[in-house]
């Protein structure tokens, strides 16, 4: 058995014969037209937690290269933007993370989320200047972490190029100019809308134990409908 699960692509349209687990708090995203729908989209909780990060990002990255603002006002203000996007991030992903056993993955992400928010606040906040000067690779390497971590642990090839994405980002970011921060803004916002709008790749099915009896049956039978659809 391949590490990967190489019967499905690294990225492909979502599939529409869901789990339990990814049912959790979806949402239906629909724009009818007549009797036409001219857009019907759904989201997963995962899916909602990469859009709510990228909204949240636009504005960080964007007010950082656009508009004089001091930075101690951004550090607060990007500071309770982060805690707030780390809170719904737990509150939304939990109950997915923990059917797939994969809770350590979520915590993973909480503890770099906390630590880059640490080190920039500390940075600006105490005039560390060489610091100061780092916190665009800074945030694209603990972005990059995160995604190579996950993407190991449920074994997808989408996540692992994710991660060395940002990692090609922090080479590149020498060579923008006075672009650095509309640089890693792009390099993170695009990489978490591709991974909301898109089916990303993971591991085979696992015994989902924190499952009820009836909740594991319809899952096989949602699975063996995602085969046929492939």
């Amino acid at each position: 058995m391949t590490f990967f699960n190489s019967s499905v692509p690294p990225l492909r349209r979502k599939q529409l014969n869901l789990d339990v687990q990814d049912l959790e708090g979806i949402l239906y995203v629909q724009f009818p037209l007549g009797k036409q729908r001219i857009y019907s989209k759904f989201y997963t909780r995962l899916d909602q937690t990469c859009l709510l990060w990228s909204v949240l990002l636009i504005p960080m990255f964007g007010t950082a290269q656009f508009f004089p603002v001091s930075w101690t006002l951004q550090a607060g203000l990007w500071s309770a933007l982060s805690l707030i996007g780390t809170i719904a991030m737990v509150s939304w992903t939990y109950y997915w993370v923990k059917i797939e056993r994969l809770t350590w993955v979520l915590f993973g992400w909480v503890i770099l989320m906390l630590l880059g928010l640490l080190i920039t606040d500390l940075a600006i906040f105490l005039g560390w200047g060489k610091a100061l000067g780092n916190l665009c690779p800074l945030w694209l390497g603990m972005s990059a972490i995160g995604y190579l971590l996950t993407g190991l642990a449920v074994r997808s090839r989408a996540l692992l190029v994710a991660g060395l994405f940002h990692l090609l980002g922090i080479l590149i970011l020498p060579y923008t100019g006075g672009w650095l921060f509309l640089f890693t803004g792009f390099v993170m916002v695009f990489s978490l809308l591709v991974l909301a709008e898109l089916q990303w790749d993971m591991r085979r099915p696992i015994d989902y134990a924190g499952l009820t009896p009836e909740q594991q049956d319809f899952n096989r039978k949602q699975q063996k409908l995602r085969q046929v659809s492939i």
